[in-house]
């Protein structure tokens, strides 16, 4: 499925701009939207544990997830759910324990990241979630994000049953189930940037896989599904959740490719492909040559331009595949 020559094509082109960003990548410190610098590691770790939990498909075609916080500004997708995380934990910071959790109910979701009539389309699924990982963490780990961190001893995988890894100890959490390991990833990559873990098998790393990562790769060809999945991305069929997978995994080693090939790491490389797909690599009209305003954007064009069958006109752009109701990503 992957297509190698075109991985390493990609990787030329995104050198320039992953060793400038390299150089001062988000710490994830914003107390906009994040615990704030100097917090201790407990609160990190249950902060970043319960808002990954959640941060899945928040807009539906039609209905965007964003409005204007009162005397605070405007915020769309993430940002709003990130946004409201931090206005939480900063007025109510018990919430993010494991017995609170474990007690939530749909009407506290509702209440906590519904604005006006802008929700997101599934309160009743989070509420589950943040339940299920409260009980969990109760029964597992004394009730602390922190010593599940601590418990993994820096390893994303291990082959030792009896000394699992970060991401084999998530998948206990229904929240973190995803086979293609979007999440657990994505909780990583925050913790790892947070100091809250240092990560001992960074070969183990890939990006979180989600939409903008699928459409962005799909647009510039770096795998080819297969006949039938490649068919139903034209027709905007839907895909079942194991066609879902198998097209993510596909993905998520591409990018791998491009990331080695690269000689940077996997979770860098995320950050730039993460906010490339929502404000550049966009629905419908990608800006190839309207490009500002992000690191890879270089005299008003895309750096990937060149090698994109997009960006080139070679093709016309592709959305990614159809999978909205999903809680993995």
């Amino acid at each position: 499925m992957i297509d190698e020559a075109q991985a390493a094509r990609v990787a030329e082109a995104l050198k320039p701009v992953l060793e400038r960003y390299a150089a001062s990548p988000d710490g994830f410190t914003d107390p906009r939207y994040y615990p704030p610098s100097g917090a201790d590691p407990e609160t990190v770790a249950a902060y970043f544990l319960v808002m990954v939990a959640m941060d899945h498909r928040l807009s539906r075609p039609g209905r965007p997830y964003e409005a204007r916080l009162s005397g605070d500004g405007f915020y769309h997708g993430a940002d709003l759910l990130y946004r409201l995380g931090a206005r939480r934990l900063q007025e109510d910071p018990g919430f993010f324990t494991p017995g609170r959790l474990a007690r939530v109910t749909v009407e506290e979701v509702r209440a906590w990241l519904c604005v006006g009539d802008t929700c997101p389309p599934d309160p009743g699924v989070r509420a589950a979630l943040l339940r299920d990982l409260g009980r969990k963490l109760q029964l597992l780990y004394r009730g602390s994000a922190l010593r599940l961190i601590e418990e993994a001893r820096g390893m994303l995988h291990t082959w030792n049953p009896g000394a699992p890894g970060l991401v084999e100890r998530l998948r206990v959490f229904e929240a973190y189930s995803d086979p293609v390991e979007k999440k657990p990833m994505l909780l990583a990559k925050f913790l790892e940037r947070r100091g809250v873990i240092e990560i001992h098998d960074p070969w183990n790393k890939r990006v979180p896989v989600d939409n903008h990562l699928t459409r962005i790769a799909l647009r510039l060809g770096l795998l080819q599904p297969r006949p039938g999945l490649a068919e139903k991305i034209r027709r905007r069929e839907p895909f079942t959740p194991w066609e879902d997978v198998e097209l993510r995994i596909g993905v998520r080693e591409a990018w791998h490719q491009v990331a080695r090939r690269a000689g940077y790491d996997d979770f860098i490389l995320d950050d730039l492909l993460w906010t490339m797909g929502r404000r550049l690599c966009i629905h419908d009209a990608p800006r190839c040559r309207r490009c500002t305003g992000h690191p890879a954007c270089v005299n008003n064009q895309c750096t990937l331009r060149p090698v994109c069958p997009t960006g080139l006109r070679a093709q016309k752009p592709l959305e990614e595949h159809l999978f909205l109701d999903t809680y993995w990503y």
